[in-house]
C-alpha cells in the first residue's frame, strides 16, 4: 500500500488550496487558520493519550515547535493570506510549487544529500515549468505584489520546514510531534487574528464543509503523509511530489472557480510533471 502513498499525497494536498478557497469568503485568514488548528488539536490530544504516544525530549519538542511554526504557521499562512488578497488557488500552487529547487538547495547544505546531475536537470526543469505558468497568471491576474510576496513567503517555510524535519525529527512519534507542530503554529496566528482581524465567522454549510475537510482530510491525513514520507526518503525527492500539486490543483479548480489556463501555461505544466519523474526516477 505504501507504493500509493505519493500519489494519494499529491491529490490530498492538493484539495488544500481548493479547501481554503471554499472557506475564506466566509472567515479571515488568521481566524481561519487558529479555528483549523484547535479542531486538529481536539482529535490528535486524545489520540496522543489513548494510544500512550510517546512525548518527545524537552530539546525534540524544540525542534517540532521551529518546525511547526515553518510547515503550519508560515507555510499555511502565507497560503491563506496570499488567497485572501485575491491569489487564485491554481497560482498559489504554482509558486509552492518551487518548493524542489529550494529543498534541494537547503538538503545539499544542511543534510549533505547528494543530488545526481540527473536530479538537477529535474529540478531546473521543473523550475523553468512552474516559472512559466506563474509568468502567464501574472499577466491574466495581474496579482499584486503583496498577494506574491505571501505565496512566496509560503514557499520558504514550507522549505525550511521539510529540511528541519528530516534533519531534526527523525526519532520524533509523528503523533506527538504533529501536536506540538499545530500547538505552536496556533499560538503564533493567534496574535494576527486577534489584532489584525475581526475574528468574524460565517458559520455556512460551504465553510462548515471547507473546515471540516481541512482538519480532517489535510491536517491529520495528509500532514502525517507528509511526515511519513519526509521520514521514509531523502527530503529533495519527497519535495519533487509538489510538482504534480499545481496541475492537480488547476484540474480542482477550472470546474469549481473557472480558474482557465492557456497552452501556453498547460506546457508548463507539462513541463513540471516531466521534472517530477526526472527527480524521483534518480
Amino acid at each position: 500500500m505504501t507504493r500509493f502513498f505519493p500519489a494519494l499525497f499529491v491529490v490530498l494536498w492538493s484539495t488544500g488550496f481548493i479547501g481554503s478557497k471554499l472557506g475564506l469568503p466566509y472567515a479571515e485568514p488568521a481566524t481561519f487558520l487558529v479555528l483549523r488548528f484547535l479542531f486538529v488539536l481536539a482529535i490528535l490530544i486524545p489520540l496522543c493519550l489513548v494510544f500512550q504516544a510517546r512525548w518527545p525530549s524537552p530539546r525534540g519538542a524544540a525542534h517540532m515547535v521551529v518546525a511547526g511554526i515553518f510547515l503550519q504557521a508560515g507555510y499555511l499562512g502565507g497560503v491563506f493570506a496570499s488567497m485572501a488578497k485575491g491569489m487564485p488557488a491554481g497560482v498559489s500552487a504554482l509558486i509552492t510549487g518551487l518548493q524542489p529547487v529550494v529543498t534541494a538547495v537547503l538538503g545539499a547544505w544542511l543534510l549533505q544529500e547528494r543530488s545526481t546531475p540527473r536530479q538537477w536537470a529535474g529540478l531546473a526543469l521543473g523550475l523553468a515549468g512552474v516559472l512559466l505558468v506563474v509568468g502567464d497568471r501574472i499577466v491574466v491576474d495581474r496579482l499584486g505584489a503583496e498577494a506574491i510576496a505571501l505565496s512566496v513567503l509560503a514557499l520558504a517555510s514550507i522549505s525550511l520546514g521539510t529540511v528541519w524535519q528530516k534533519r531534526f525529527g527523525a526519532a520524533v512519534d509523528l503523533r506527538t510531534g504533529a501536536t506540538i507542530q499545530f500547538m505552536a503554529a496556533a499560538v503564533v496566528l493567534a496574535p494576527f487574528a486577534l489584532f489584525f482581524e475581526t475574528r468574524e465567522v460565517r458559520w455556512t454549510g460551504e465553510f462548515a464543509f471547507a473546515l471540516a475537510w481541512l482538519v480532517l482530510v489535510l491536517s491529520t491525513g495528509a500532514i502525517f503523509l507528509l511526515l511519513y514520507l519526509i521520514r521514509q526518503g531523502a527530503a529533495t525527492r519527497v519535495a519533487s511530489l509538489f510538482y504534480l500539486v499545481p496541475p492537480t490543483t488547476a484540474l480542482m479548480a477550472w470546474p469549481l472557480f473557472g480558474e482557465t489556463y492557456s497552452l501556453t501555461a498547460a506546457l508548463g505544466m507539462g513541463l513540471a510533471m516531466l521534472a517530477v519523474w526526472l527527480v524521483t526516477k534518480a
